[in-house]
């Protein structure tokens, strides 16, 4: 028997745009953090003052970069671990302009506003990094320091802002219907820019980590990463919250009793003389 003609209705057609809004806005959020990721990992290798971590402190090895150049790689690091998480909200921008037969330049501008909060936000890792070259190497506190960082950053997952800030990204039609700062690009980069001061709130802690073992260690940039695309858009991201935040306190609290194991989290490059002139 044959089948009945198809009969493409306006539901239906305005459906299957709905699917190629989908695609390839999400195509796009994935292919730039893929570049992003291609890049990192191309350049970690002659980045030794972003690949190590609190392990290096006061050895000689030089901040090996100028400030603009750290913070164009840091926003690159941004794209590679942020984009793939905040799909679901770009993707419900575009679907939303789409609806007001808006074009693409409003969901590019709600981009630009959240990834310029987290550009600005590189010149904290940035100042770390300079005043890193002030410390000889050896200081007793340093292992405190890290072992501190990691407790501090573990029990932040525990805290009422964290969630706060982890609700507004979890439920990304709530926020865009609370956070409506009117119809012009302006309005719209701001928009993206409280997202992503929202974002900063639930993420700076898990990124103060990378400091101790190396803003630029890969194999902890991707599991970092992974937690905060599993925080964000899994069901079970409000429990993961308290599994990482114990899993990240008990290892600070090993870093404090036990400080040789801040050299297995960051392996210290070799170096044979102590900084000197600075």
């Amino acid at each position: 028997m044959s089948q009945p003609p198809r009969i493409d209705t306006p539901r239906t057609a305005y459906s299957a745009l709905e699917r190629r809004a989908t695609l390839a806005t999400v195509g796009i959020l994935l292919t730039l953090a893929g570049v992003a990721w291609w890049r990192t990992i191309s350049t970690a290798g002659g980045m030794e003052s972003m690949v190590h971590g609190f392990a290096w402190v006061g050895t000689a090895m030089p901040f090996d970069m100028g400030a603009a150049v750290f913070l164009a790689m840091w926003t690159t690091m941004m794209v590679a671990m942020m984009f793939p998480t905040i799909a679901p909200i770009v993707l419900l921008h575009r679907l939303v302009m789409r609806r007001q037969a808006r074009g693409l330049t409003p969901t590019v501008t709600f981009t630009a506003g959240y990834l310029a909060v987290w550009s600005a936000a590189g010149v904290v890792p940035l100042a770390v990094l300079l005043g890193f070259r002030r410390i000889s190497h050896g200081s007793t506190w340093v292992e405190v320091a890290a072992g501190g960082v990691l407790v501090i950053a573990g029990g932040y997952q525990f805290t009422r802002w964290k969630q706060a800030c982890l609700r507004a990204c979890r439920t990304p039609l709530t926020f865009l219907a609370t956070h409506d700062f009117g119809t012009g690009l302006w309005g719209t980069f701001r928009a993206g820019s409280a997202h992503g001061l929202y974002c900063l709130g639930c993420c700076w802690a898990l990124m103060a980590v990378l400091l101790v073992v190396g803003l630029m260690n890969l194999t902890w940039m991707a599991a970092i990463a992974v937690i905060f695309l599993a925080e964000k858009n899994s069901r079970h991201g409000v429990a993961l919250t308290r599994v990482v935040g114990t899993a990240v306190v008990l290892l600070g609290v090993a870093v404090l009793v036990h400080p040789a194991l801040l050299q297995s989290l960051s392996p210290m490059p070799e170096m044979s003389s102590p900084m000197s002139g600075m």
